[in-house]
């Protein structure tokens, strides 16, 4: 039931014949886990929280530091040094005190990757590099878990949808993120935003194009990004979507499975 606070709170929501009673009240019973609070998940949890999913998850080792600011719009000035997971749930509570916030000042690991995201029902991967994104996508495959992934470069985004566990029509596997990117990219090939830059609202429209796809998932309206990639490039302010299928020869959920459990991530 949503309190009277809460009807107001949500009205514009309510008011959506997509959205209605019955897709806030699928809000709130929500649980999502946003991986990292910095350039993507800072704008996904913000959106997240004002749209009443009631528990948000937040994972992240890190703490504040002075050059995040810059983009990572959760987090103010004063809590530069504190835990960024104890600044983004001081200000999810401040934005919306129906929002519970469970916080995990940690690294996703293979060893608690499993444990972590089976307590949620979806997850929001905004990591910042391909191991961890690489780690999630299989871990939320074997917990059976839906997870929407957003990356930045330094004028691009991407964002799909992975449901890699469920099947579809045709009885096989929907695709999986390794479908998508079958292998990583050389070390050192990619530099990390504080070598090449990054421009902060660009992770702003990516972040929350990122809750605005995880409120989907959750509700249910329209198209979801499941087999599709949405490209976004901010040079032009050019948007294109890639359609992709499952690889048989996936080593995930393909037709000869080679991952069986998690033992090949460090």
């Amino acid at each position: 039931m949503l309190s009277p606070d809460e009807l107001e709170r949500y009205a514009r929501h309510i008011v959506l014949r997509e959205v209605g009673g019955p897709g806030q009240a699928a809000l709130k019973r929500a649980r999502v886990l946003v991986i990292g609070a910095g350039g993507l998940g800072a704008p996904a949890l913000l959106y997240l929280a004002a749209a009443g999913v009631g528990t948000l998850g937040v994972i992240d080792d890190d703490t504040v530091a002075l050059s995040n600011l810059q983009r990572q719009v959760i987090h103010g000035t004063s809590e530069i040094g504190e835990p960024k997971v104890e600044s983004a749930a001081a200000a999810i509570r401040k934005l919306n005190p129906h929002v519970a916030v469970e916080m995990h000042p940690t690294r996703l690991v293979p060893a608690n990757a499993l444990d972590l995201i089976g307590r949620y029902d979806i997850v929001a991967d905004g990591s910042d590099n391909f191991a961890t994104r690489y780690l999630v996508s299989d871990a939320c495959f074997f917990a059976g878990r839906p997870l929407v992934t957003a990356a930045v470069g330094v004028f691009d985004g991407t964002l799909t949808t992975i449901r890699a566990h469920e099947r579809g029509g045709d009885g096989s596997f929907k695709p999986t993120y390794r479908c998508l990117f079958p292998e990583p990219p050389p070390p050192g090939s990619v530099p990390a935003c504080a070598e090449a830059g990054i421009l902060g609202a660009l992770t702003g429209v990516l972040g929350s194009m990122m809750a605005l796809e995880v409120i989907r998932e959750i509700v249910g309206f329209g198209e979801g990004l499941v087999g599709r990639l949405v490209m976004l490039d901010a040079r032009a302010m050019r948007f294109e979507t890639l359609r992709y299928k499952r690889d048989p020869l996936n080593p995930l959920n393909g037709d000869a499975l080679v991952i069986t459990d998690l033992s090949g991530h460090r």
